[in-house]
């Protein structure tokens, strides 16, 4: 068995360059439809609408519609297709995953008091996973940029003691010393993975003052590989307080925790050098894992008109992640050593575990409009604005953060989110349908695009349960950067994703 040893930085700012970024916050805090399948099968327009466990993740009002006691669980099969486009060359992806993905609960409690305005109260609990599914895929093309300069950029700068093993001393042992110096971190350990692999050369060595750097690597073009998928176990657990006012008003509470815990695995290949290239290919992977917890809380309020008209409107607290990363690299190549060619690994066998760091995620505003038409169906649109150019990375001390702070700021943008749906109900079985529609939240939009997607579902009422099943599918673009520096050369996604979500409520 392979032994693997941990070890912690010290410093936010050794870390730069790893570090979750402006990227990652936009990711954090993009909208996802989960859920029960009506709500999904009406792309989640239940602002004004409640009556459904999903719906107070929207407006926390809407557990005080329920008439009676319900549970509902969920399960949701997702599909992620990927096409990716590298250098003109295209490959598909195509990924799977089924979860049981919601079960949520809400008790009812009818006022036996007379002249008493408030007529109920409603206890309501809801536990979701929050992303869609596993995602991944794969780009390959002809690029005229290689590897090497991701690892000349983070040596340079550093002596040549500092990012080498010493005599005497093992990868592993040299690895766990570099990132244990709070003054070196994470660009020296991608210094010391590209000068222990032969990508990186001194260009003095024999000056243990030199802090200049080269590459071993000669080429006009090369062919590339590049793999990255993304594991999430995210979920939400939501506690839910509502109560009607005489019988036209609903208002309504959460407080939502939350459990992060995220994997994504990445690597590159690539070869096709000169004849005369010391280094002849190069196989680079990386493994990071974020996990954590977070919190946020909603108010909100309906109020019917009338018989056919509703209203509602509610605010979503910040969500404030508190977060850990943990780094695993290896790396190897075909190297030319003394004149013949070898197969060079770097194995460090070390987890790299970062300080503790927060996200805030902006507040979010969310009005409603529905129209119930009796017993035969309904109308309803959402409207959502967040203004993502408020998140914080937090220290906003370190000198990191506070650079990833000035980017967002001045590349996120407010964001709009708007969400039409309904329902046609005919005798016990109801037909739905919805749509989407979620700005970019970069002024560029080139890096991730708007989202837009709509949904199908029906249902069938047996009187003590249900059962509903919804159909959604969600289309969004985005460019993916292969690293900070050096080879920043960006694969293009068009990414569609396709969710089958089935339900079933018991009545209480």
């Amino acid at each position: 068995m392979r032994k693997i040893t941990t070890i912690v930085a010290v410093f936010c700012s050794a870390w730069a360059g790893l570090a979750q970024n402006i990227n990652d916050v936009a990711d954090y805090g993009a909208t996802s439809i989960n859920g029960s399948a009506r709500y999904q099968g009406m792309s989640g327009a239940f602002g004004a609408l409640g009556g459904d466990l999903s719906s107070i993740n929207i407006n926390p009002a809407g557990s005080a519609v329920f008439n009676n006691g319900a549970i509902t669980f969920s399960g949701t099969n997702y599909n992620n297709k990927n096409l990716s486009r590298y250098f003109n060359n295209y490959n598909k992806s195509n990924e799977n995953d089924f979860r049981l993905n919601q079960i949520g609960g809400v008790m009812v409690l009818n006022s036996t008091q007379k002249n008493n305005n408030w007529n109920k109260v409603s206890l309501a609990f809801n536990y979701e996973y929050l992303n869609n599914g596993d995602n991944e895929f794969f780009s390959s093309g002809i690029s005229n940029r290689s590897i090497d300069q991701y690892f000349v950029n983070n040596a340079n700068g550093f002596y040549l003691n500092e990012i080498s093993a010493l005599p005497g001393e093992t990868i592993p042992d040299a690895y766990y010393e570099i990132g244990s110096d709070p003054n070196l971190g994470y660009p020296a350990l991608q210094g010391f993975l590209g000068y222990e692999s032969y990508i990186v050369n001194s260009l003095d060595e024999d000056n243990p003052d030199n802090t200049s750097y080269g590459s071993n690597v000669t080429y006009s073009s090369i062919n590339q590989e590049h793999f990255y998928s993304k594991r999430s176990s995210d979920s939400k657990f939501t506690a839910n307080l509502a109560t009607m006012f005489n019988d036209n008003i609903y208002l309504g509470a959460n407080l939502n925790f939350y459990n992060i815990d995220r994997e994504r695995f990445s690597w590159l290949y690539e070869d096709g050098y000169n004849e005369n290239s010391n280094i002849q290919s190069v196989y680079f992977e990386n493994l990071l894992r974020t996990f954590g917890n977070a919190f946020s809380f909603n108010i909100g309020g309906i109020a019917k008109l009338n018989e056919t008209v509703r209203i509602g409107l509610s605010y979503q607290s910040p969500t404030w992640y508190n977060l850990t990363d943990e780094l695993q690299q290896y790396i190897e190549t075909d190297a030319y050593t003394d004149n013949n060619l070898e197969y060079v690994v770097v194995d460090p066998r070390v987890i790299f575990v970062f300080p503790d760091y927060d996200i805030q995620i902006p507040s979010k505003y969310t009005g409603s409009l529905a129209m119930v038409f009796g017993q035969n169906g309904l109308l309803s649109f959402d409207y959502s604005y967040q203004d993502m150019s408020k998140a914080k990375l937090k220290p906003g001390s370190d000198p990191y953060f506070a650079s990833e702070n000035n980017k967002i700021s001045n590349n996120l943008k407010a964001v709009s989110t708007f969400r039409i749906g309904g329902e046609y109900r005919i005798d016990r079985v109801s037909l739905r349908g919805g749509y989407q529609f979620e700005e970019s939240p970069y002024t560029n939009e080139n890096t991730i695009g708007d989202l837009s997607g709509y949904s199908l579902g029906i249902g069938y009422n047996f009187g003590a349960a249900k059962i509903d099943v919804g159909f959604s599918q969600l289309e969004r673009d985005y460019s993916h950067q292969l690293y900070d520096t050096g080879l920043t050369t960006t694969s293009q996604i068009d990414s569609k994703l396709t969710n089958v979500t089935v339900s079933a409520t018991i009545n209480l």
